[in-house]
């Protein structure tokens, strides 16, 4: 039996720096991690939230008009945190711009810049929005501006492209590669073609996007120049996962209680295991816990009786059907959460009961925090 998901512990304890909120797409991590920090900042922790999320719906609960891809206070007329809120969101390319500029050298910076083949590979290179996202990780840890970062990763069709972002870029831009593009050009080109014919798919389908002549006189350019930085991005990388493994970091895992959102949440539990990753447990979001000690079958008797009865009583009878119907769904879902807590005994576990409508504002994260915190875990 998996132990109870003590949220306020988590946040609280000073040795706790990093959360990331992972999970499959569609299952309320942009909310969890906003709603973690908030609560964090009202009990005095000085937190930012990093989000990926396109919608914007973070800076909107906020009160803020936009985020950027720096972070910005919260300072929200009524909002007196003991702490601060700080919040961000990740624009890819300007990270990796950004990037290019401290680590390449003004000169040389530029050249990668305005080169077409970096301007294909910047926003189109896959794996470069996970690792933008670790790199922006890296720069607000190595700050110490703030004592509690919280992390939403990003949609992807599966969480473990987070994880594996750092490998699979630095791989991809290794240094194999960069012998064969900067190769003389008298080659014909051949250092680009076994580059392709070897299977590097990726960047197969990077250069595809550019057409024309200058297709490898753009291809080498870019690789001369990031030669000089390369051994600096590896080790970016490095100290990424070495972030991720840290006593400080915890992976809160974040599912609806549904078959394809908690098989994918097992999954990702035993990859963490796997790679020695904290893992603080799992957030079981839109819960439908049953208000009332009726059973289905006896709502639905009840229900039946008033509908044969000469007294007509329309609301009432639909009432008790709504009943029977949620708990059916509070059932479904119990079973569901034991089949996952049968797999994985030893993750701590919480239930989000799912709110009324859409969190729109501050009192909606802080609602959505203090559910999160109330541990109210059916058993």
């Amino acid at each position: 039996m998996s132990d109870v998901l003590e949220v306020d512990k988590l946040i609280d304890d000073p040795e706790s720096r990093v959360i990331v909120c992972c999970g499959s797409g569609g299952v309320g991590k942009t909310t969890t991690a906003a709603a973690l920090a908030l609560r964090a900042a009202e009990r005095g922790r000085q937190t930012v939230v990093l989000t990926i999320d396109p919608a914007r719906r973070l800076a909107q609960a906020l009160g803020l008009r936009e985020l950027g891809n720096h972070p910005k206070q919260v300072q929200v007329e009524g909002f007196e945190p003991k702490g601060e809120l700080w919040a961000m969101m990740l624009d890819m390319r300007r990270t990796f711009d950004d990037m290019v500029r401290v680590h390449a050298g003004p000169e040389r910076a530029e050249q990668l810049l305005q080169n077409p083949f970096y301007q294909t590979i910047s926003t189109s290179f896959s794996g470069t929005q996970e690792y933008m996202a670790m790199e922006k990780l890296g720069q607000l840890a190595a700050t110490d501006e703030w004592d509690l970062i919280i992390v939403d990763t990003p949609p992807s069709r599966s969480a473990l492209d987070f994880l594996d972002a750092p490998t699979r870029l630095s791989s991809a831009l290794d240094g194999r590669m960069i012998r064969l593009l900067t190769g003389p050009a008298k080659a014909g080109g051949w250092g680009l073609r076994k580059v392709v014919n070897a299977g590097f798919s990726m960047f197969a389908k990077a250069v595809s996007t550019i057409i024309g002549g200058q297709l490898l006189t753009d291809a080498s350019a870019f690789m001369q120049a990031f030669d000089s930085m390369f051994g600096g991005f590896r080790e970016r990388a490095r100290k990424t996962s070495e972030l991720l493994r840290s006593g400080g970091t915890s992976f809160l895992v974040v599912a609806a209680p549904e078959p394809d959102a908690l098989r994918e949440a097992s999954y990702f539990v035993e990859r963490l295991s796997e790679e020695s990753m904290p893992l603080a447990g799992l957030v079981a979001n839109r819960t439908h816990p049953v208000l009332a000690p009726l059973s289905s079958a006896e709502a639905v008797a009840a229900a039946e009786q008033l509908a044969k009865g000469e007294t007509s009583a329309p609301l009432a009878e639909a009432v008790l059907r709504l009943h029977a119907d949620r708990v059916a769904l509070a059932d479904r879902e119990t079973r569901l959460l034991a089949r996952f807590t049968r797999a994985h005994p030893e993750v701590p576990l919480v239930r989000v009961p799912a709110l009324p409508s859409d969190v729109h504002d501050l009192e909606g994260l802080r609602d959505i925090g203090t559910r999160l915190a109330a541990n109210s875990v059916e058993r």
